[in-house]
């Protein structure tokens, strides 16, 4: 299947370029020289690489954890489509160990189907810790047992990945599921730097929304944050909503930090792509909605109604961070932790064509994955 396309200018995830043609082939980009005698879809404005989240709970209504089925991460995947992303990572929040089966059993599903945006599972807990547990819900925080590591284990879940504390999984039990193929990011964790610092030997090579739900950098200890700044090779996730952290926080970070281990997250929660002001918690609780910020009945920020377009448009615009550069944040960075950079991320001869189409002011226009344009 073959589709042709002009893009008035294209960042192909290193470079600008103008006035440039292309083809969607067998949902692979091919770049030509001169248009076909094929149909021409016309892109205006700017395209760039798809977007790539790898946390993003719920949008357009839906939340995994209430319902963990295909439909679910469908109406998950679509709603963020309409944002620019082109790929998630479904996430699924401390759970009972049920529902953490019956989450996998529908990722599952979804990548056996090709489901479009789904690229696999992230665990977000529930081996966690208690005094940074958040918003997550106590009663289903444990420590990780052979039932968990059935699920981490499974190889029809596409990427899979875990959010956890070191101080409660030992080096030994990191070093076991880095060796399952999990990826293991660090989050919601009072653990001190040394013990930090163990774990990312032992394999961890992801800090989960950096500086929040984790311990703090200090003069004689510098902490989780100390731990996910000072090392080179690991990933940091960043919530640039405006409300998780401080704008000068974020820009040290990304002076800190080696380029190109920054990634833009949203942490997303079913209002995104939605005019809903409140929905259902756990332990009675519910989760409210003050203009573009979500806080639990209970008090606590409770992820977020980001989503990637107002990411990039925020590190742009409040960060000072270049339009190139919050780009590749948003879709090559990402694709690279999640091992995906031969393939996404950019826009290149044989990439898979998940583009965007953005307006001067990043707004989307148009979302294809695949070369198929996403309904709106």
């Amino acid at each position: 299947m073959s589709q042709s396309f002009h893009a008035e200018r294209l960042f192909d995830g290193q470079r600008f370029h103008n006035d440039v043609y292309f083809q969607s082939v067998n949902g692979k980009v091919q770049f030509i020289d001169a248009p076909t005698s094929d149909p021409v879809t016309e892109l205006s404005g700017l395209v760039v690489p798809g977007f790539i989240d790898v946390q993003v709970n719920g949008g357009g209504g839906a939340f995994f954890n209430a319902e963990q089925s295909v439909d679910c991460l469908a109406q998950i995947a679509r709603a963020h489509g309409q944002f620019g992303s082109t790929a998630n990572m479904p996430t699924l929040i401390t759970d009972d160990i049920a529902i953490m089966r019956r989450a996998a059993d529908a990722v599952a599903e979804a990548v056996a189907k090709n489901t479009p945006g789904i690229l696999g599972v992230h665990f977000e807990g529930p081996h966690l810790s208690l005094p940074k547990k958040g918003t997550h819900s106590e009663q289903f925080i444990r420590p990780i047992s052979d039932e968990e590591f059935a699920i981490y284990e499974r190889d029809d879940l596409g990427i899979k990945m875990v959010t956890l504390a070191p101080e409660n999984v030992s080096a030994a039990d990191i070093k076991r599921l880095v060796a399952m193929d999990v990826k293991v990011s660090l989050g919601h964790t009072n653990a001190d730097y040394e013990t930090t610092m163990s774990a990312l030997d032992a394999g961890a090579d992801g800090f989960t929304h950096l500086f929040n739900a984790m311990s703090a950098f200090t003069s004689r200890e510098p902490g989780v944050v100390g731990a996910a700044l000072w090392h080179d090779s690991s990933w940091c996730g960043l919530i640039v909503d405006g409300h998780h952290l401080h704008p000068d926080s974020a820009k040290l970070a990304i002076r800190t930090k080696q380029r190109g281990k920054i990634m833009l997250v949203t942490d997303a929660m079913p209002p995104v792509g939605t005019d809903a002001e409140e929905f259902d918690f756990f332990d009675g609780r519910k989760v409210y909605r003050t203009g573009d910020r979500l806080n639990s009945s209970t008090g606590e920020l409770a992820g977020s109604v980001l989503d990637m377009a107002s990411a990039v448009r925020n590190t742009v615009n409040t960060l000072d961070i270049s339009l190139a550069e919050s780009l590749r944040m948003a879709s090559l960075y990402p694709a690279q932790y999640l091992g995906l950079a031969q393939c996404k991320g950019r826009l290149l001869n044989g990439f898979d064509a998940d583009f965007v189409a953005l307006d001067e002011h990043q707004h989307v226009q148009a979302t294809y994955i695949g070369g198929i344009r996403l309904s709106r």
